[in-house]
């Protein structure tokens, strides 16, 4: 099991950076780089959808359209920590952002999510 709090949200203007964390603590037995993780985000009013993912290692990496070549997502199994590296925000970026964590193999689909972190709010202004 593992629990995922996300940290690094905010309120930028339009161009600017933002950098999210998300750090995970592992049950007794456990490691995080067990876990494949990624970045969610969900808009008032609409539904949650898939930002990035990473794999075990780290070495390989998913991201949406809509934010590839902007966003970057890392992670540091050492520190028990992932990272969403948000450079050229853009307003349609605003949105509560969640971490999530799967002992499958990374995917865009939410359902392989079992955990959850309570979500970041990130707003960007025009």
């Amino acid at each position: 099991q593992v629990q995922l709090v996300e940290s690094g949200g905010g309120l930028v203007q339009a161009g600017g950076s933002l950098r999210l964390s998300c750090a995970a603590s592992v049950a007794s037995g456990g490691t995080f780089s067990s876990y494949a993780v990624a970045w969610f985000r969900q808009a008032p009013g609409k539904e949650r959808v898939f930002v990035a993912a990473i794999t075990y290692s780290g070495r390989g990496t998913i991201e949406a359209d809509s934010v590839k070549g902007r966003f970057t997502i890392s992670r540091d199994n050492a520190k028990n920590t992932m990272y969403l590296q948000m450079n050229s925000l853009k307003p349609e970026d605003t949105a509560v952002y969640y971490c999530a964590a799967t002992l499958n193999y990374p995917t865009m689909a939410q359902r392989y999510y079992g955990y959850w972190g309570q979500g970041t709010q990130v707003t960007v202004s025009s």
